[in-house]
C-alpha cells in the first residue's frame, strides 16, 4: 500500500501535554492497521517534554513512519492540525485526535472507499463513544452506508436549540488532501474546527459513508468538548451562523474535483 516507498495515507495528530498520556493507545491503534502505508505526523502545541516523553516511552519515537514537530507556543487545534497538514504528503490525511483512536481495519476501510469513488472528497464511517470503563458505546447515524451526495451532511446538521446534532463524527474523517488544501484547511473556531471544515467539504463534494466503525472517540472529563466557557454561550450560535453562511456560498459555486496528477516536466536530453 505504499508506492514507490511513499506513504498513502499522513495521518495528523494534534497534542498539548494534558493529553500526552492518551497517545500510546492512539499509537497502538495505528501500529495494529492492516493498511501499512500511512505515516505518523504529531504536532505538539505548547509545552514538548511531556508529549516527546510519551512518545518515547511507547516506542513510537523510533519508527521511521513517526515524525514529530513543535509548534513552540500555545496555538489551539485547528492551527495545530493545520501545520501538520502543510508537513503532510501524501495524497490521502487522516485525522486522530490525541485522546482518540482508530478501530482495527479503519484505514483499509477509508481508503478502499475513496479508491471506488474517485469523485468523493472524503470518507468517513461510523464513531463508537470509548468511555472511561473501557465500554464502547455505539450510536445509531440517521444516514445509510453508501454515497454521500454534496450537501446531504449540511442538510442532515441539526442546530436548534435543544436539537443540536451531527449526522457523523467529524474528527475521524479521511480526506482528500487536495480538498483539505481547497478548503483552507481546519476552520479558525472554537470547538468547531472540525465541524466547520466537515460542513463546508459536504457543500463543496461528495463524499462517502463507510459501513465499519472506524473511530473511538474517548468521553473524558479532559477533552476540549467537555470544558464549559463563557464563550460557549456567547460565540457558539454566531459560529454555527458562519459555518452555515459558508455552507450557502460554496454550495453555490462549481463542485470540487481532485486536480490531475501532475506530470514531471519534460527535460531533453543533451
Amino acid at each position: 500500500m505504499r508506492a514507490n516507498g511513499r506513504a498513502e495515507v499522513s495521518v495528523v495528530t494534534a497534542v498539548h501535554a494534558p493529553h500526552a498520556p492518551f497517545l500510546p493507545d492512539a499509537w497502538e491503534s495505528l501500529r495494529g492497521q492492516d493498511h501499512d502505508g500511512w505515516e505518523w505526523l504529531v504536532q505538539i502545541d505548547g509545552p514538548h517534554a511531556p508529549v516527546t516523553a510519551a512518545l518515547d516511552a511507547c516506542g513510537a519515537a523510533r519508527d521511521p513512519r513517526v515524525s514529530v514537530a513543535v509548534n513552540g507556543t500555545a496555538e489551539g487545534p485547528a492551527v495545530t492540525r493545520n501545520v501538520a497538514l502543510g508537513r503532510s504528503r501524501a495524497p490521502l490525511v487522516q485525522n486522530v485526535d490525541a485522546d482518540d483512536v482508530l478501530e482495527p481495519g479503519a484505514l483499509t476501510a477509508l481508503t478502499t472507499a475513496l479508491a471506488a469513488r474517485p469523485h468523493a472528497g472524503f470518507a468517513v464511517g461510523r464513531a463508537r463513544d470509548l468511555l472511561p470503563t473501557g465500554e464502547l458505546r455505539e450510536h445509531a447515524l440517521p444516514l445509510d452506508p453508501g454515497p454521500l451526495p454534496r450537501g446531504s451532511l449540511a442538510d442532515r446538521w441539526l442546530t436548534e436549540p435543544g436539537r443540536y446534532r451531527l449526522p457523523v463524527h467529524p474528527a475521524g474523517v479521511l480526506w482528500r488532501r487536495s480538498l483539505l488544501l481547497a478548503l483552507g484547511g481546519w476552520s479558525a473556531l472554537r470547538g468547531m474546527e472540525d465541524t466547520g471544515l466537515l460542513m463546508a467539504a459536504s457543500a463543496a463534494a461528495p463524499g462517502v459513508l463507510v459501513d465499519a466503525d472506524t473511530l473511538r472517540y474517548r468521553k473524558h472529563p479532559g477533552q476540549g468538548t467537555a470544558q464549559a466557557t463563557e464563550f460557549a454561550g456567547g460565540g457558539g450560535g454566531p459560529q454555527i451562523a458562519l459555518i452555515r453562511q459558508r455552507v450557502a456560498l460554496l454550495a453555490g459555486l462549481p463542485a470540487w474535483h481532485e486536480p490531475p496528477a501532475r506530470r514531471p516536466a519534460f527535460t531533453p536530453s543533451p
